[in-house]
């Protein structure tokens, strides 16, 4: 992180929102956000609603959160006030309209190019953003390994004591 705090601009920085995650954590954030999705959606089958909810929350089965292989970030200027990247840091899909996507097509210019600075500035310092949350990066889980076309990961799920 501090490699890719230097490679952003003067006055502006990185903000930590999460990193490790338990897997009993990462296993409710899936369940209940599938459940939504049920709830709105009641004639999806169990695998749609696995497919969608995957979208925004990852299966804990694969979740670099719980690898301690994730971090989740976002840009705040030089007071500590969050910068216009398009929306929260953890708006769903459908809260956003999609400007989660970190390429969505309906972001201002202002917030776009926020966050071109900081995709390279994270990528720059060797993390994958996860396409779907423009503040998700990993390094060396089994995302970072298939974008990077690597044989293996690094990194996988572990409990911590």
């Amino acid at each position: 992180m501090k490699h890719a705090r230097s490679l952003l601009p003067a006055g502006t920085d990185l903000l930590f929102i999460e990193g490790y995650r338990p897997l009993a954590l990462q296993q409710r954030y899936f369940t209940e956000y599938r459940d939504e999705l049920a709830a709105a959606h009641p004639d999806w089958t169990p695998e749609q609603l696995h497919r969608a909810a995957s979208r925004y929350v990852s299966p804990p089965e694969i979740a670099p959160h719980s690898a301690g292989a994730a971090v989740d970030v976002t840009l705040v200027c030089q007071d500590g006030h969050e910068l216009d990247l398009g929306t929260r840091v953890n708006a769903s899909p459908e809260e956003s309209d999609g400007t989660c996507f970190t390429h969505a097509p309906n972001l201002s210019d202002h917030a776009r190019h926020h966050r071109t600075l900081l995709l390279n500035a994270m990528e720059g310092a060797g993390f994958t953003n996860y396409g779907t949350e423009f503040w998700h990066f990993s390094a060396a889980d089994r995302y970072d390994a298939l974008m990077r076309r690597q044989p293996h990961a690094r990194y996988g799920p572990v409990e911590l004591p």
